[in-house]
């Protein structure tokens, strides 16, 4: 099933689009990718030339703290190579997205996991599995966690996301998730994919966005629905202290408006993970003033409208998923 997905998704993402293309002017752009990034790693695991050889890990993970920990796919087993975020409370831990890999490794994604909490940790405390959105890149490692008695595995359909989240009136409000001495914030964010979440951490003061805001090719399905949802975000953010943007992928090149075509196993010079505020009211100014479908290209990142084959074959997929 895995690779079926994939499939469909390298025919949606490949598919025609005959939009128009605006290159927003240089002082209307988000800071470059040489800007001073807000976590401390430098350079994640970015495949290999040769994956046939590759021997490097299926995750690479980082420890931004003991509460808060990044973990990157292996490149060369998913070109997707998604970003999973662990979220450590006093009684709870959220887990954000599960990845691409449905495989039974050894090295599954609850097993990185538990070896970076601990034994104790892990199986005392609740675990609360959500995601970003319903694309199969984001909760194919959903398998890992469903044996697990002390697991709370929220499915991407909009029925389960609506109900665990008390949303009425999707996309109208915002709910809450209390870790235990770490509050989260959810906000509706639909457009990339209809069931899209944003996340606002008030420890870090991280916006997780999934697919909606990351260094990469960002496909819009809904154009007036992302709209809104970057204007609720800024909103959001103007309200709110906002430290970084931390998206669930990273597809450019450490030089601006300069990405990786889709698929590829091999990223020598990316830019960095995390997107500043700056970024994200740049970007909201720019979809204001812009009604139409329009491919926007940023320094760092590039907005780009799904075409009608796509959203078909977009529509396939979720199907899946509901």
């Amino acid at each position: 099933m895995q690779a079926h997905i994939s499939i469909f998704l390298l025919l949606m993402i490949s598919g025609c689009s005959a939009q128009p293309v605006t290159n927003v002017d240089e002082n209307k752009r988000p800071l470059k990718a040489e800007r001073k990034s807000i976590i401390d790693k430098p350079i994640w695991l970015h495949g290999s030339p040769d994956c046939d050889n590759n021997k490097e890990p299926v995750h690479d993970a980082y420890m931004h703290s003991e509460k808060t920990i990044i973990i990157r796919q292996n490149k060369c087993i998913t070109f997707e190579a998604p970003f999973i975020y662990v979220l450590v409370g006093e009684q709870k831990i959220l887990v954000l997205d599960t990845g691409a890999i449905n495989d039974k490794l050894e090295s599954s994604l609850d097993k990185e996991i538990e070896m970076l909490l601990g034994k104790e940790q892990f199986s005392s405390k609740e675990i609360l599995v959500v995601h970003s959105h319903g694309h199969s890149d984001h909760y194919q490692g959903d398998y890992a966690f469903e044996k697990h008695s002390n697991v709370k595995l929220i499915k991407p359909s909009a029925i389960e996301v609506h109900k665990f989240f008390g949303f009425s009136d999707w996309p109208l409000g915002q709910a809450s998730i209390e870790l235990g001495g770490r509050l989260l914030t959810v906000i509706p964010t639909p457009g990339h994919q209809e069931e899209s979440i944003t996340i606002y951490d008030h420890e870090t003061k991280w916006l997780f966005t999934g697919d909606t805001l990351y260094p990469g090719l960002i496909y819009v399905k809904d154009w007036g629905s992302y709209r809104e949802s970057i204007d609720k975000l800024a909103t959001f953010a103007k309200n709110n202290e906002v430290k970084a943007i931390m998206g669930s992928h990273i597809e450019m090149k450490n030089r601006p408006a300069s990405y990786y075509p889709v698929g590829s196993s091999y990223q020598p010079n990316e830019a960095k993970l995390d997107l500043s505020v700056e970024s994200l009211q740049i970007l909201n100014d720019r979809l204001q003033e812009t009604d139409r479908p329009t491919e926007l290209i940023f320094d760092d990142f590039i907005i780009q409208p799904m075409g009608r084959i796509q959203k078909i074959l977009s529509n396939i997929v979720r199907w899946f998923t509901q």
